[in-house]
């Protein structure tokens, strides 16, 4: 068989198996050429998820005759004005969408430039061009692609179903509209039936993107994002990050959008599993969408075909950016916790009371099913500025002095240094002598001068403690609510962080193995271990080359105890590989210091007296994220009284 030149059309069509994977890469080809064009609204319509009709409309600048001519041929484009492809400042720049989509569907494009009488369209068959003609539409570009796939029937056999390619169709606007607030869009299906409807954000970029996001991630998002903005050599990182207790279990809500540009990169996923970390469980996962500005030299984005992927030039300060930019909004936020907790907690009892004549009315036709049904209760939900009132006292102070979270009005309370000021051998003098003495043997214990004086504790931020229920449950008083305490779980939090600040001031004791285990991995792992040897010892794993392919393992840190080397060497070789980081030893060290303050925490049916009830309030107040356990649930549920004279029909 000789060699030969295959024929354009084919050479089309290889292209659109690149390209054109499923109707959603052409509508996202598509949608970004309209942005690229400075569209201000941009208009979907879906048949048969696509199959048979995908028509995308835009009010950007049109195109000439000439300019619809050209845009059909392979390798045509105006977003390469200086041939340079490491200075790329458009979504698009290849040039192959259009032909590769005309060459295995039956395509149209008609378009009108602003201050020309009449519009012109073109059609392209199967990679067959035709030849302009005048047609009547507004200013702009719509594109309409029939029969998709009709001239390679094979790729049809591997789509999906109609309702399944329309989900993919709508995952990629929902992402393009996320990266561009100022836009609006719309995706109609079947019968033009609305699919969604983003209409553009106003307002400065923080808030027009807030908007977007709660649009598309949930309004529990937006009531529970934290701002995220950072800059490091020449690379700007913002968005927003959810409160740890508004956790998933998948990262399918974990966004990256790097100038403009929706990708994936498994940079983001260990990034944020290492912000995290001391926070949620290793199964469940935030609610975040971060937003890169740098330089186009400093980032690749003709790395993958449908350009989903990116690789930037120093990626180790990229993830360094991401985690430190996580971690100091997450310590900013102090003690707030999800606004859905406090919801919940309202909807339960709303629940228990639907047979009442006053505020529970039900639905009509909603039937008599007690699973949540948000219709029925949807207008009995407080309110946004009800919800605001609610976590008010658990916000971060803002940069001009405004109202501080729980750590920071702590401090009101305590001494110079935060700590509580419960008097004598308080719960903090109790905790840190568990600490010198063994973790199991912290329990809270105080002296309240003044049982007697009911109001003594109330204008702290988790109150006075007035009971306990189940003996497990506290109840406080507050000045304008009341909070209930999980003491277990607040109790883990603070030994917690205890143990940490114990481990950051006097580092990971280590313990010498008496024969140094030999781990043989192949070559590119062993380097991966080699490289980060000092990275690993300040963790008490002190390691070594040990010969092509192996590392040998002469310390380990002691609070492991018996450890199997080998299989530790081996994980953390593998998620280098995978995310970038080794993160297994910290995981267990970890792992550990939360099953020790688990168990050196006070339990779930001790009794505790009003002044161990009280030292434990204080002591949360003075103690960074003890909002939620160290598995990411809440450790502390507020109430508002006006929501609670809402549920009892007094408002």
């Amino acid at each position: 068989m000789s060699l030969r030149v295959l024929p354009q059309n084919l050479i089309n069509q290889i292209a659109a198996g690149e390209v054109v994977e499923r109707p959603a890469a052409a509508l996202k080809e598509l949608v970004e050429n309209a942005l690229d064009a400075g569209a201000t609204r941009v208009d979907v319509n879906l048949r048969d998820g696509g199959r048979t009709l995908l028509s995308v409309t835009d009010d950007g600048k049109g195109m000439t005759p000439d300019e619809l001519t050209l845009a059909v041929e392979r390798h045509a484009t105006s977003k390469l004005p200086d041939d340079d492809l490491f200075n790329i400042g458009f979504m698009g720049f290849r040039g192959e969408a259009l032909p590769s989509i005309g060459s295995v569907s039956r395509m149209r494009l008609t378009s009108r430039v602003r201050g020309s009488e009449n519009a012109w369209t073109l059609a392209v068959e199967g990679g067959a061009k035709g030849e302009p003609e005048p047609a009547a539409h507004p200013y702009g570009t719509r594109v309409e692609v029939r029969d998709l796939f009709y001239a390679t029937p094979a790729r049809l056999k591997f789509l999906k179903t109609a309702r399944t390619e329309q989900m993919y169709a709508r995952e990629i606007m929902d992402r393009l509209a996320m990266a561009r607030p100022d836009v609006g869009f719309t995706l109609s299906g079947d019968n033009n039936k609305t699919i969604l409807n983003y209409p553009a954000c106003e307002g400065d970029l923080f808030d027009a993107r807030l908007k977007r996001l709660g649009a598309v991630m949930g309004r529990e998002f937006q009531d529970n994002a934290l701002q995220i903005e950072a800059e490091r050599e020449g690379i700007r990182l913002t968005g927003y990050a959810g409160v740890p207790t508004l956790n998933r279990g998948n990262a399918q809500m974990q966004f990256m959008f790097v100038n403009g540009r929706p990708v994936k990169d498994r940079l983001l996923q260990g990034a944020v599993r290492g912000a995290y970390q001391d926070f949620l469980a290793r199964d469940r996962h935030p609610l975040l969408a971060l937003f890169f500005e740098l330089s186009p030299r400093d980032v690749d984005v003709n790395v993958h075909p449908g350009k989903t992927e990116v690789r930037f030039r120093d990626p180790g300060m990229v993830r360094g950016l991401i985690v430190g930019a996580l971690k100091h909004a997450l310590a900013g936020a102090g003690h707030r916790a999800s606004t859905t907790v406090a919801d919940m907690a309202l909807g339960a009892v709303r629940r228990e009371g639907e047979g009442s004549s006053h505020s529970f009315a039900s639905t009509p036709g909603t039937g008599g099913s007690s699973g949540f049904n948000a219709g029925r209760y949807q207008q009995h939900i407080p309110g946004h500025a009800a919800i605001e009132r609610s976590y008010i006292a658990q916000a971060p102070t803002d940069a001009q002095g405004g109202h501080g979270g729980l750590f920071d009005r702590g401090r009101e309370f305590g001494g110079p240094d935060g700590s509580a000021n419960i008097g004598g051998d308080g719960f903090a003098a109790a905790a840190a002598a568990a600490l010198s003495g063994g973790y199991d043997a912290a329990a809270p214990s105080a002296r309240i001068d003044n049982i007697a004086d009911e109001g003594k504790f109330v204008d702290h931020p988790l109150g006075a403690a007035r009971g306990q229920v189940h003996a497990n449950y506290i109840i406080a008083q507050t000045r304008d609510g009341l909070v209930i305490v999980d003491q277990h779980a607040a109790h883990e939090r603070i030994v917690y962080e205890r143990m940490k600040a114990d481990l950051a001031e006097n580092g990971v004791k280590r313990q010498g193995l008496l024969l140094p285990e030999v781990v043989e991995l192949d070559e590119a792992s062993a380097d991966r271990i080699a490289e980060r040897a000092e990275e690993f010892a300040e963790l008490g794993l002190v390691i070594e080359p040990f010969g092509p392919g192996a590392i040998v393992v002469r310390e380990v840190p002691a609070m492991l105890g018996k450890v199997d080397v080998s299989a530790l060497v081996r994980d953390m070789a593998d998620e280098i590989a995978e995310l970038g980081q080794g993160m297994a030893l910290k995981d267990r060290l970890m792992y550990v210091c939360a099953t020790m303050a688990c168990h050196g925490s006070v339990r779930s049916g001790r009794k505790l007296n009003a002044d161990e009830m009280n030292a434990l309030l204080r002591q949360m107040e003075a103690t960074p994220h003890s909002g939620q356990c160290n598995h990411g649930r809440p450790t502390y549920v507020e109430l508002k009284l006006h929501d609670i004279e809402k549920m009892f029909g007094r408002r």
